[in-house]
């Protein structure tokens, strides 16, 4: 049995998310939700936010299973739509601004 969990367009690079998403892959839910509450990046959070959204997808939908007892089979962040925004520069120019979105999916599996 599977629970999967998307959170789209979030407001995070993908490149900066990833290394957080190994940390977790493989675990156990209670141990992957201990290591992102500690973890100081912005990523975590949204990963937190995620796996906890799984495991509540496993309870809902599976008939009540124990998400305690499942693991983190799968953590994909991807590239999501980039946001182009220009800041004004002197002598009347300007540069370009990137800010990066990522879609971040998660599975948890028995």
């Amino acid at each position: 049995m599977e629970a999967i969990a998307r959170a789209k367009y979030q407001r995070v690079s993908p490149r900066k998310t990833r290394p957080v998403a190994d940390l977790i892959r493989g675990k156990k839910v209670e141990e992957a939700l201990a290591i992102l509450k500690f973890t100081p990046n912005k990523g975590a959070k949204i990963l937190y936010k995620a796996v906890k959204s799984a495991a509540s997808n496993a309870e809902e939908n599976h008939n009540h299973a124990d998400a305690s007892r499942m693991v983190v089979k799968e953590v994909r962040v991807d590239q999501g739509p980039v946001w182009k925004r220009f800041l004004p520069r002197a002598y009347g120019r300007a540069t370009g601004l990137r800010k990066p979105t990522s879609n971040i999916t998660v599975v948890l599996s028995d």
